[in-house]
């Protein structure tokens, strides 16, 4: 439910977003997703989270990075680290739960509510300390793919559990709109190939890359 006089902060995981998005079928329209909360109360801030590949000719989300940092929305990036774990297997490194969680306790005094778009079970702790300073919190995610995008323990912990299918109508892209309002990606970690060339994503899961 709306509260006009609420101060909210968005918290969006990029690559978590974008896999469950994906694995329901649709695109972001991150100029709906920004009008959409800024209906519900006094918008402070948004924070968008990625990983970038930086040693590439051309970053595939470059163009989106640009475009939000443009349009109302703080964006927060690190560089990817690239190893070979002990099976001698190539991973690409891009974990941003640091960041964000440094972020969110700083903002915890001035923001009413919290909403954090991701299903990654590892942000329940977070979740909890803001609520003990007097922070609502809703967690935007899905159950309705299987494996449900949203950890449980996550899930339990908000205030309010929010099914990203039913903000679909209101953020989503029409899919026979053509203009480029704001550029499609495919985050570079999320990618079964890690050639520059390569455009297949990856399965919908953030367990692509190490997390650790």
């Amino acid at each position: 439910m709306a509260v006009p006089s609420e101060k909210i902060a968005l918290f969006i995981d990029g690559a978590n977003l974008y896999a469950t998005a994906k694995s329901l079928g649709f695109d972001i329209d991150y100029k709906r997703l920004l009008r959409e909360f800024q209906s519900r109360g006094y918008l402070l801030r948004a924070f968008y989270y990625t990983a970038v590949v930086e040693d590439q000719e051309y970053s595939s989300i470059r163009p989106l990075i640009d475009w939000l940092d443009y349009n109302g929305y703080t964006v927060v990036t690190k560089a990817t680290k690239e190893f070979v774990d002990q099976t001698g297997r190539r991973k690409v490194k891009g974990n941003m739960d640091i960041e964000l969680a440094v972020d969110a306790m700083e903002i915890a005094g001035n923001i009413d509510h919290m909403v954090l778009f991701s299903g990654d079970g590892d942000f329940r702790s977070l979740v909890e300390a803001v609520q003990r300073r007097g922070v609502r919190v809703t967690v935007v995610s899905t159950i309705s793919t299987q494996p449900p995008m949203v950890a449980d323990e996550l899930r339990r912990q908000a205030d309010i559990f929010l099914d990203i299918v039913e903000l679909q109508p209101k953020i989503g892209r029409d899919p026979g709109e053509r203009a480029a309002r704001e550029p499609r990606h495919t985050p570079q970690f999320l990618q079964r190939s890690t050639s520059v060339r390569s455009s297949e994503p990856a399965p919908a899961s953030t367990d692509t890359f190490d997390e650790d």
